[in-house]
């Protein structure tokens, strides 16, 4: 299928990586970012600790390499391997431009209720989810990349509080599981505008009328 100039303009394009993201930082605290203010990561690659914060495994507990307060934003930043338990949103968070090169534990995790905005960036390697509900919100994904991933998003586990997902203009490949997934039949999902290629199904446990897409691509 052949696509025109205006279709392709408005999926993710990956930007090339600063010079500076091949000499990673260090974390054996995680970073905390304070309410309402912004960490601007100037594109460098931070890594955990794995005697501190954990080595990044499918192992429970680890920590997080930031933990973002309500209102707070992470911004130009790579996380490298090991990734530990990534980001902690506890509240609304804005997250722009950051890629996880080899997911921990999780990529990003909603800690408490909020409103989590992510944008440009992407997550590789990851071998359950990339972003995990633990709390009531909503998660929007845009102009984002993801590939080898079990699922790109997920609310905990038999949990019914409601979470609301969107996806747009994004590029999701090899994906074992689905795109976004739920046990809650009170949560909804959307997908718009958004290529996708080797993924089983792009819903799975949500209730009848709780999902929608449009303007996708399959490839």
């Amino acid at each position: 299928m052949l696509l025109s100039v205006a279709m392709l303009s408005v999926f993710y394009v990956a930007k090339p990586l600063p010079a500076d993201a091949a000499t990673p930082v260090v974390v054996s605290s995680t970073i905390i970012v304070p309410a309402g203010q912004t960490y601007d990561g100037g594109g460098k690659t931070f890594v955990a600790n794995a005697s501190t914060l954990g080595d990044g495994g499918q192992g429970e507990n680890q920590k997080p390499i930031f933990r973002l307060e309500n209102n707070a934003t992470l911004k130009n930043v790579i996380i490298g391997a090991p990734g530990a338990d990534g980001v902690h949103c506890y509240g609304n968070a804005t997250i722009t431009n950051v890629t996880w090169q080899d997911v921990g534990e999780d990529a990003l995790t909603l800690k408490a209720s909020g409103t989590v905005n992510i944008s440009g960036g992407g997550a590789y390697k990851a071998y359950d989810k990339v972003f995990q509900a633990n709390a009531a919100g909503t998660i929007n994904i845009t102009n984002f990349r993801a590939d080898d991933i079990g699922k790109l998003a997920r609310q905990n586990g038999g949990t019914t509080y409601a979470v609301n997902f969107t996806l747009s203009n994004s590029d999701i490949s090899n994906v074992k599981d689905s795109i976004f997934r739920t046990d809650s039949s009170s949560s909804t999902a959307k997908i718009t505008g958004t290529r996708y290629h080797n993924v089983p199904t792009l819903f799975k446990g949500f209730a009848s009328g709780k999902t929608s897409q449009s303007g996708n691509t399959q490839y």
